[in-house]
């Protein structure tokens, strides 16, 4: 049992790594989505095409997914707060970067930076959240998560429009960096890793179990054993279908698809990505929050999955719809989409416990290598299809390859929930259930 002064440092200390590590997870959402309100900007700026900036917009997502599994093998290693606070420091160089950057080149450099530095967020964060929360609440958890970080991809749509009549985007992007910078030295100095660095029990020793065994191994050997584990790799194909589709639109093809397509400014377009993303928010809690109540995962996520294949469809077909339609469309692919979170905590439970980290860093890994193939592939199929049509506007011809495309992503992800396996909310890979 903690008498008082434990049980407050206990709280104290756990919604003060939350909170200061979620706000750098709030950035690494801007970052991700804020190419599309931009879109129009840098295309002006910098001269560039469609595939062009889809190749701009995806060299967040290469580095961010080549980073997954190392960020996974330092935050098991080294511990979360080292990592975010570095990675703070090169984000906050990156965006500034990007908002003084005069060529394409120098702006994709300042692009990479900011991939590489909030790369490490997402899986320092689940790492934290196991370790200062209970692990029945772990989904739960990692729902509230996302939902703290899609903040930053609502900010990154319908407000950064907004901010873009008084400020330019150079401006915003600058602000960013400094805000970053500022998040890393917070990071440093008042986080901790587990409640072990501050002389606390473990959540699970509260509980009257055991702690988890800590990995004795080098740090290769755990990485071995996630990868030889069959029941791992479904989950980075869920990601890859389900979450790669949705960061390549709502982060980049969305508001330009919706202006040629349908007709709309920039404001309307901008308020339908702010509403998938506030879906997105508002389900990923919620699928979480499901999941650990009913006990299950499986069936919570081939049930998401379904529903946001199916909302591809009217888009494919470029079908008419009302504005009440399209806002309804757009907020029911959100609300679905996160069915592929929940690919993290299996991920964790068919581990060992102590390598949570690489774990869930390897299942991530699918998520931006899907986003960071479609983006300029979308971009290429865009190009492709109006080769030739001269300065004639874009429709829906031009962007139909690239939305069945990104429908067929889907469906492979809805395929891969189908091989996802049942944990129901317990680890499994140590005969352990509790």
């Amino acid at each position: 049992m903690l008498n008082a002064h434990q049980s407050n440092q206990l709280v104290r200390l756990r919604w003060t790594a939350f909170v200061i590590v979620g706000l750098a997870y709030v950035l690494s959402f801007f970052h991700r989505f804020a190419p599309a309100a931009i879109s129009s900007d840098l295309q002006q700026t910098f001269h560039a095409s469609a595939a062009e900036l889809g190749g701009l917009s995806a060299t967040y997502f290469y580095v961010y997914m080549v980073m997954q599994i190392p960020t996974g093998i330092l935050v098991d290693t080294l511990g979360p707060r080292r990592v975010v606070a570095i990675g703070g420091l090169i984000a906050g160089i990156g965006s500034l970067l990007f908002g003084m950057a005069d060529t394409l080149a120098v702006a994709s450099v300042g692009r990479l930076l900011v991939g590489l530095g909030v790369s490490v967020t997402f899986i320092s964060m689940l790492k934290l959240n196991a370790a200062w929360f209970h692990d029945r609440h772990f989904a739960t958890m990692t729902g509230a998560t996302i939902l703290l970080g899609n903040t930053g991809s609502l900010l990154a749509a319908a407000p950064l429009a907004w901010v873009l009549a008084f400020v330019s985007w150079r401006s915003a992007f600058a602000s960013i960096g400094v805000f970053s910078l500022l998040l890393a030295v917070l990071a440093w100095f008042l986080v901790r890793n587990n409640p072990g660095e501050a002389g606390l029990p473990s959540l699970r020793e509260l509980d009257g179990k055991a702690a988890h065994p800590a990995h004795t191994g080098h740090w290769y050997d755990g990485l071995l054993i996630i990868v030889k584990n069959r029941a791992t790799w479904p989950g980075l194909w869920v990601n890859m279908g389900i979450a790669g589709t949705l960061f390549a639109f709502g982060g980049l093809w969305a508001v330009p698809f919706l202006r040629d397509v349908y007709g709309m400014d920039r404001t309307a377009a901008t308020n339908h990505t702010t509403l998938l993303l506030t879906g997105f928010a508002i389900g990923a809690f919620f699928i979480g929050m499901l999941s650990d109540r009913l006990g299950h995962r499986k069936p919570v996520m081939i049930a998401g999955a379904l529903g946001y294949f199916l909302c591809w469809l009217p888009m494919l077909s470029g079908m008419p719809m009302s504005s009440a339609a399209s806002y309804v469309l757009f907020f029911v692919m959100g609300l679905c989409a996160p069915s592929f979170t929940l690919s993290w905590s299996c991920a964790k439970e068919v581990n060992p416990p102590a390598l949570s980290g690489m774990a869930t860093s390897v299942v991530n890994v699918g998520a931006f290598l899907g986003t960071a193939i479609l983006q300029p592939m979308v971009g290429w199929a865009i190009d492709h299809a109006h080769a030739g049509a001269g300065a004639a506007p874009l429709g829906l011809g031009d962007y139909q390859a690239g939305i069945a495309i990104m429908a067929g992503f889907s469906l492979m992800g809805l395929i891969a929930t189908l091989f996802i396996r049942e944990t129901y909310c317990r680890y499994v890979s140590t005969g352990q259930i509790d």
